[in-house]
C-alpha cells in the first residue's frame, strides 16, 4: 500500500529525515515514536509531500507520490498535522465537510449522498455531532482535535496520517478516538501511520511501532520488539521499566524517577501487627511493595494496612469481594491502601514471629486451619465438598526485593508449608493420602524496599532460608494449635 524509500528531507535547507525505509500494508496502524527533535513530525510532512522530498521516494499502490497531483493525492492519502491555525471560524460541519473537497468537481458544486453520509458518520464515530453547528473557535483544544480527526475520516482515503491524533484529550477521549481509529483499520481495510509521544497508547493500539532518534530509524517492528526497557532508555534518555499489559500482549513502561523520596526509617516488627478475635491487622507508616492472592487487592501493588480477617463456619455470600469491601470501610480501612484476606480459624491463634538476617529482617505470620486439607496431586480424583480450613502466610521483608525473589519467596514459602504439613502428618481425608495444603490458602509477600537489595529467595538464598524456616516453624505452630482447639491431639 504504501513504501518509503530511502527517503531524506527537512527544511530551511536542513536535512532532518535521513535515509529513511519502510513499508506499511493495507489495513496496518504503524506508530511513530521518538523523543522531541528526532524527526518524527518531519517524517510525515515528507511522506505527505508538505515538505519536499530531498531524496528517495514514497510510493503509494506502486506510485511516486510526486507523480500525483494534489486532488489525486487527497484522494489516496488524507493528513491530520499536529499544529491547525484558524483564520477564520468555521462550524464544526463546515470543518468536517472540507474533508470531503477531493471528491468534488467544485467547491461543493457536486454535494451528493455519499458526501452527506460521509460527513454525518465522521462527526458520529468522534463523538461531534452533537456540536454540529458549534463554532470551532467556541470549542477546547480537545474538541477541535476530534473536529479535524473527524475532517480527515471524512475524507475516506486508504491511508491515514496523523501526528499525534490524541493531543489534548483527556483518556476518555483518547481511548474512544484510538478505539475508533483502530476500527477503520479493522473493519475497512483504511491504513494508519501516526506519531505518538505516549508510548503505552502507540505499543497498545498499533500492530507495528517505528523508533526514530535523530532523523534515522533505530528499530521498527511489532511493539514487543521495539518497546524494550534498554533500548526506550537510550533512545529517550530517561529511565523506566517494562511491564506487560493486563489485557493484551503489548508492553506498557513506567517512568522511573531519579528523585529520591524521603527514606523513612521504620522497621517492620511483630509491633506492627494488633491482633483479635476477629481480625489481625499489620500497619505500616509507608508503602510496602506486595504480592498476594488474597480477596482484595490480589496481585501486585503497594499497600499500608494488611488484615487477616476471621469469618464464621458457617459463612456465605453471593459476593464476596463487595461484600469484603463494606465490611473493610465500615472499619475504617480504605481499599486504596489495604490487603485484604479472610480465614475460618481463630485469629487469636495467628502465629508471629520475627527473624533477623544479616541484610535485616523479615516478619511471618500465620494461620492455619486444616480441616480442608488437600493433596494437590490427588485433587483430580475427588469431588471437592465444602469444608472450613484456611492456612493464611504472610511474609514481610525489610528489604528491597527484586520482581524474581518475589516469586521465589512464594514458592519457597508454598514449600515450606507443604513440609510443614507432612511433618504434622496432616491428611486428605478423601484421599487418605498426606496432604499438600488446602484448597483455598492464601500468601502474602511485603517489602518495605528500602535497605539492601535482594535479588533472589530461592532456598539456597539467606533470606531464602530464613522464609523457608520461619514459615515452617509458624506453620507447624499454627496448626498444633489448630489441633489442641480441635481435640485432635
Amino acid at each position: 500500500m504504501l513504501k518509503v524509500e530511502n527517503l531524506s528531507g527537512g527544511y530551511d535547507h536542513k536535512l532532518i529525515v535521513k535515509n529513511v525505509s519502510f513499508e506499511v500494508e493495507k489495513g496496518e496502524m504503524l506508530g511513530i515514536l521518538g523523543p522531541n527533535g528526532s524527526g518524527k513530525s518531519t517524517l510525515l510532512k515528507v511522506m505527505s509531500g508538505i515538505l519536499p522530498i530531498s531524496s528517495g521516494d514514497v510510493l503509494i499502490d506502486g506510485k511516486s507520490l510526486q507523480s500525483y497531483s494534489s486532488k489525486e493525492l487527497a484522494k489516496k492519502m488524507a493528513v491530520l498535522p499536529q499544529i491547525h491555525s484558524h483564520s477564520f471560524s468555521h462550524t464544526v460541519r463546515e470543518t468536517v465537510a472540507l474533508g470531503r473537497y477531493p471528491h468534488q468537481s467544485g467547491w461543493f458544486s457536486s454535494w451528493s449522498t455519499e458526501d452527506e453520509e460521509a460527513v454525518m458518520e465522521a462527526m458520529k464515530l468522534t463523538a461531534m455531532e452533537v456540536y454540529e453547528h458549534q463554532s470551532l473557535d467556541l470549542l477546547s483544544g480537545g474538541e477541535q482535535q476530534r473536529v479535524f480527526v473527524a475532517q480527515a475520516l471524512a475524507q475516506q482515503a486508504p491511508i491515514l496520517l496523523l501526528d499525534e491524533p490524541t493531543n489534548h484529550l483527556d483518556i476518555a477521549h483518547q481511548k474512544q478516538l484510538l478505539d475508533t481509529i483502530k476500527t477503520q483499520t479493522i473493519e475497512k481495510g483504511i491504513t494508519i501511520i501516526s506519531v505518538f509521544h505516549d508510548i503505552n497508547l502507540a505499543s497498545l493500539y498499533c500492530d507495528r511501532l517505528l523508533l526514530m532518534e535523530r532523523g534515522e530509524i533505530k528499530a521498527i517492528g511489532e511493539p514487543h520488539e521495539v518497546v524494550k526497557k534498554n533500548q526506550i532508555e537510550t533512545v529517550y534518555q530517561a529511565r523506566v521499566s517494562t511491564n506487560p499489559h493486563p489485557e493484551r500482549p503489548k508492553p506498557q513502561i513506567t517512568i522511573l524517577p531519579d528523585v529520591k523520596e524521603k527514606i523513612v526509617d521504620d522497621l517492620i516488627t511483630t509491633e506492627n501487627f494488633q491482633v483479635s478475635e476477629e481480625l489481625v491487622v499489620f500497619r505500616a507508616e509507608k508503602q510496602l511493595k506486595t504480592w498476594s492472592s488474597a480477596v482484595i487487592n490480589a496481585g501486585s501493588g503497594w499497600y499500608r494496612s494488611f488484615v487477616n480477617r476471621r469469618v464464621d463456619t458457617h459463612y456465605a455470600c453471593d459476593n464476596v469481594h463487595v461484600e469484603m469491601l463494606d465490611y473493610l470501610k465500615n472499619r475504617g480501612f480504605s481499599e486504596a491502601d489495604t490487603v485484604g484476606m479472610m480465614t475460618a480459624v481463630q485469629t487469636t491463634d495467628a502465629v508471629i514471629k520475627e527473624y533477623n538476617t544479616t541484610f535485616g529482617s523479615i516478619v511471618i505470620m500465620v494461620t492455619a486451619g486444616v480441616g480442608n486439607a488437600v493433596d494437590v496431586s490427588r485433587a483430580h480424583e475427588v469431588e471437592m465438598l465444602p469444608a472450613i480450613g484456611t492456612i493464611n502466610t504472610w511474609i514481610i521483608v525489610n528489604g528491597e526485593l527484586a520482581e524474581e525473589a518475589f516469586i521465589q519467596a512464594v514458592i519457597t514459602a508454598t514449600e515450606a508449608k507443604t513440609k510443614a504439613l507432612t511433618a504434622e502428618s496432616v491428611m486428605d481425608p478423601r484421599t487418605g493420602t498426606i496432604a499438600t495444603g488446602t484448597s483455598t490458602d492464601s500468601i502474602l509477600v511485603a517489602a518495605t524496599q528500602q535497605g539492601s537489595h535482594i535479588p533472589y529467595a530461592g532456598p539456597i538464598t539467606e533470606i531464602g532460608k530464613k522464609i523457608g524456616l520461619g514459615v515452617y516453624e509458624c506453620t507447624v505452630k499454627a496448626i498444633q494449635t489448630y489441633k489442641k482447639a480441635k481435640g485432635w491431639v
